[in-house]
Order: structure tokens, then C-alpha cells, then sequence
């Protein structure tokens, strides 16, 4: 898999490469701001995007821009935006684009390799991957705001947070030590009460609800 790296921090961003190529990777460049972020996709039409929210010359959201920007112009193109906050509105505008093929990762979770890796694969696939601290600030702030969150039963929120973070229905049940069967009638649950169509692909499922989520955190600003 044919990997573009856009990271200021020089450590880090040696650091990815190494931890990448390990893993199966090939990263084909690493680069420190947007613009030759940009301009490397362009010329290498990679299989997979990483980048850091914040780059120079600012560094703001010059990444963020720099993700949604290959996501319109490349749509084939999945891209996981790294950062060291958690940030609702980062992944409120991750969430406009159409489409799968995206992640908004901590990047406190590099260290877990294994699960790191996981979802990059995950999303170069089309599937999606958010960091469970963002998706616990979705969450609670759609309870807050929404009578159908504050609906859901203590299980059914933990398994709302799962489908949330992109994990599939085995996954799920391996971590909730619950039958893959039980799985679906909680998320059976979970769509009647949030009002969403039933849908067989899991990247869209999870779309499904991270918008729903999104979209009432959103009203509760």
C-alpha cells in the first residue's frame, strides 16, 4: 500500500515512516506542510493519505484544509488526519465530505501499532476510523441534545460508541464479550431509535450514525 506522509515534526514524521514500512507500507514521501502535501499527492496518486491537522506556516488547521481539499479533488483517495486534541469541529467537517474512506486519529494511539495500523488499513478500504475520545464527545454531547440518544440503554450507548469508531459486528463482540447476535438486536435498537435506515455495509452504517452524531453535537454548541 502506497502511503503519502504530511508531518512538520521531523521525529515524528521519521518516526511514521519507520513505524509504516515495518508494517507492510510503502511510503513514497513524507513531507512537511501542506503545500508539498498537495503537490505529492498530485503527482503520486497515493493509496492512502496521513497528515497532521496543524502545519506550517500557521499551524492551525492547514492539514485539515489540505484533507478535505484531497478528498474533494481526489475522492478515491482515503486520508487520516492526525492530531493532539480532540476536536468535534475537525471531524464535523470530516464528516461533511461524502463518502467513506477517512479517519480522525489521536496521535496518542500511534503507540498502539497494532491497532494503528489496523485502521489505516481499515480506511484505505473505505471504512472510516475516529478515536474513541472523539467519539465519546459526540456521544455525550448527542445525549445531551437529542431524546433518542438519552434513549439508549447503557449497553446499547457502548455499542453505539464501537459502531461509531468504525469497528465491525465481530469486533464489537469480541470487546462487549457479547454473541455477534446480540450485537445486532442492540444495533436493530439502536437504528429504530435514532431513526436510521438498517444497512448491510458497515462503512455506511457507521456514516449513518456519525452524522446523526455529528449533526445533533452540532445543534448543542
Amino acid at each position: 500500500m502506497r502511503v503519502i506522509i504530511g508531518e512538520d515534526e521531523v521525529l515524528l514524521r521519521e518516526g511514521l515512516r519507520h513505524l509504516l514500512a515495518q508494517d507492510g507500507f510503502e511510503v513514497v514521501a513524507a513531507v512537511g506542510d501542506a503545500a508539498a502535501l498537495l503537490e505529492q499527492v498530485d503527482l503520486l496518486q497515493p493509496d492512502l493519505v496521513i497528515t497532521d491537522i496543524r502545519m506550517p506556516p500557521t499551524h492551525t488547521d492547514e492539514g485539515l484544509i489540505a484533507a478535505l481539499r484531497i478528498r474533494e479533488t481526489h475522492p478515491g483517495i482515503p486520508v487520516v488526519v492526525l492530531s493532539q486534541y480532540v476536536q468535534r469541529r475537525y471531524a464535523t467537517e470530516l464528516l461533511d465530505q461524502n463518502g467513506g474512506g477517512f479517519g480522525y486519529l489521536l496521535k496518542q494511539r500511534i503507540a498502539d501499532v497494532t491497532t494503528f495500523t489496523a485502521d489505516l488499513r481499515r480506511v484505505a478500504a473505505g471504512g472510516t476510523a475516529l478515536d474513541p475520545e472523539v467519539v465519546a464527545v459526540l456521544v455525550t454531547r448527542a445525549s445531551r441534545a437529542s431524546g433518542a440518544v438519552g434513549s439508549l440503554t447503557p449497553r446499547q450507548l457502548e455499542v453505539l460508541s464501537l459502531m461509531a469508531e468504525g469497528r465491525s459486528n465481530a469486533r464489537i463482540a469480541t470487546e462487549l464479550f457479547l454473541s455477534e447476535k446480540a450485537v445486532v438486536q442492540h444495533t436493530s435498537h439502536i437504528y429504530t431509535a435514532l431513526g436510521l435506515p438498517v444497512d448491510g455495509e458497515d462503512h455506511r452504517r457507521v456514516l449513518a450514525v456519525l452524522r446523526f452524531l455529528a449533526s445533533v453535537a452540532e445543534e448543542y454548541r
